[in-house]
């Protein structure tokens, strides 16, 4: 009977170490067909194991859970929303803030965690128990079978406390801390990351729209133009040529105006993803037609260079990480030094049986030396000493040591980078103030020229072609004044993301 047991529970445990493989795709030139439950959902289980989806090549199926929409934030559909405005809906719409700040939730408990773990820790155990026994004792005439059974009851207490280890474990918290602030760095380096995207969004979306008005404006324009060549014709002044050219030139401007709209269509979808908001949000957005462009706001000198290297979140993360590294050197110096700890127990027992150690789930079980029906208790205060580990401490005071220099290393590149951001978008933001101002003279002059070929068409002294050749310079330089002031909006807050000072909407 015995030995029937024991085939029967090597053949059940055989079933419950079987391959996985079975969960995989079963050839690399077919579809994987998974299984699924009742609700549509996919199961890590073999698809034999549960209904499977329809074929459906390399399609998988669908998931109920998921055929759902985010929900849109209250936002008033008839308001003008300014950059400033639509910087702070980011900050609380865009979930990449909330995934730094649960980052840095995480990272602050570090340090408590080792605390914790250094402390004293008492535990509570109890184990309880039957022994019973079949045999045969003796032999020959005088053998005889012989039972025998008994319980046991054991309750203990044990305390384990780590008192004095030459400062490694304040190390390690004190590392773990800097740790903490590098994601708290991160956390407001974030929230700069998300102001500067949504500014840069928010400007892309004025000079979409300044554009599509610029090209509604010039089928305007056209449409009086081709009105004009229309009549001449009628009254015998104008040729047939000019017609057509005219309308020519007014359909290819309709077709730039549906562009336009929707090049529109897409920067607003840019920004709205930017803010955060699901893609059908519908926002009216203030513009930026009357903000003044400060020539001299590109000038910057080495020590303003120099003050925002000192405020950059990168330069501020690379410095702490380099002091947790330098804490690391710390705790690894200190295991090659004593730690001395205390312990205790209390215990009682009651039975027939004698323990030297409790049984558990996990970790090492302290020696007890307890004995039938007897209540002990111990507390010991010991030293101990590492004599020899075959390296392995020396190694681990090496890598940390080669991590201070490779932190000291990451903040001079992080330096570098830095100071390479800031003069190059320094540079930018000069040569887009120099393009605007370019861009204004160049629309000025395209202006007056397409109003003086009109006006001499219409006296019957210039040609159609002139007129649309001029109207397409004016839409060009109408479009580059707004693709200027863009670029300069734009340059002006990435040197405030470069220089640190992106902690608001870029004014």
């Amino acid at each position: 009977m015995w030995l029937r047991l024991a085939q029967l529970a090597v053949v059940a445990l055989g079933g419950c170490t079987r391959p996985g493989e079975r969960l995989a795709p079963q050839r690399f030139d077919r579809p994987w067909t998974p299984a699924t439950s009742a609700r549509g959902e996919i199961l890590p289980v073999p698809a034999d194991k549960a209904a499977a989806a329809p074929a459906g090549g390399y399609v998988l199926p669908e998931n109920p859970a998921l055929a759902t929409l985010p929900s849109a934030p209250d936002t008033d559909p008839q308001h003008f929303y300014s950059l400033t405005e639509l910087v702070d809906l980011a900050h609380t719409a865009n979930p990449s803030v909330r995934v730094a700040w649960y980052e840095a939730r995480s990272a602050a408990l570090v340090p408590g965690i080792l605390r914790a773990s250094h402390g004293p820790r008492i535990a509570a155990t109890g184990v309880g128990g039957g022994v019973v026994s079949s045999g045969y004792l003796g032999k020959g005439v005088n053998g005889e079978d012989r039972d025998s059974n008994g319980g046991t009851a054991v309750a203990a207490i044990s305390l384990e406390w780590l008192l004095f280890d030459f400062g490694g474990r304040e190390a390690q918290i004190a590392a773990a801390r800097q740790q903490a602030l590098v994601a708290d760095i991160a956390f407001t380096a974030e929230h700069q990351q998300v102001t500067h995207q949504v500014a840069l969004a928010f400007y892309d979306d004025v000079a979409a729209r300044a554009r599509s008005a610029n090209a509604d404006r010039a089928v305007e324009l056209a449409a009086e133009v081709q009105a004009s060549a229309e009549a001449r014709f009628r009254r015998g002044v104008g040729t047939t040529m000019e017609a057509a050219q005219s309308r020519q030139a007014a359909a290819q401007l309709r077709l730039a105006a549906v562009q336009a709209r929707a090049a529109a269509t897409d920067a607003r979808l840019r920004l709205i993803t930017a803010i955060g908001l699901p893609p059908f949000t519908k926002l009216r957005i203030a513009d930026t037609g009357d903000r003044t462009l400060a020539p001299g706001l590109a000038d910057m000198a080495e020590d303003a260079v120099a003050k925002a290297l000192s405020r950059r979140p990168d330069m501020l993360a690379a410095l702490a990480s380099r002091k947790a590294s330098e804490e690391g050197v710390l705790a690894a110096r200190a295991d090659f030094k004593p730690k001395i700890f205390a312990s205790g127990t209390a215990s009682h027992i009651r039975g027939n049986r004698d323990l030297t150690t409790l049984p558990g789930t996990g970790g090492e079980s302290a020696t007890l030396n307890v004995s039938a029906r007897k209540t002990s208790g111990s507390v010991l205060v010991g030293l101990r000493v590492p004599l020899f580990d075959g390296g392995l401490r020396a190694a681990r005071l090496e890598q940390a040591r080669d991590r201070v220099a490779g932190a000291s290393a990451k903040l001079e590149a992080t330096r570098n980078r830095a100071v390479l951001e800031i003069v190059t978008a320094e540079n930018g933001l000069r040569a887009a103030l120099e393009a605007n101002a370019a861009a204004e003279e160049s629309r000025s002059a395209a202006r007056t020229s397409f109003d003086a070929a009109f006006a001499a068409y219409k006296n019957g002294v210039g040609a159609i072609a002139e007129v649309s050749l001029a109207q397409q310079q004016l839409l060009a330089a109408e479009n580059a004044v707004s693709d200027a002031r863009s670029s300069a909006l734009r340059a002006a807050a990435t040197l405030a993301l470069a220089t640190g000072t992106l902690g608001s909407a870029p004014e």
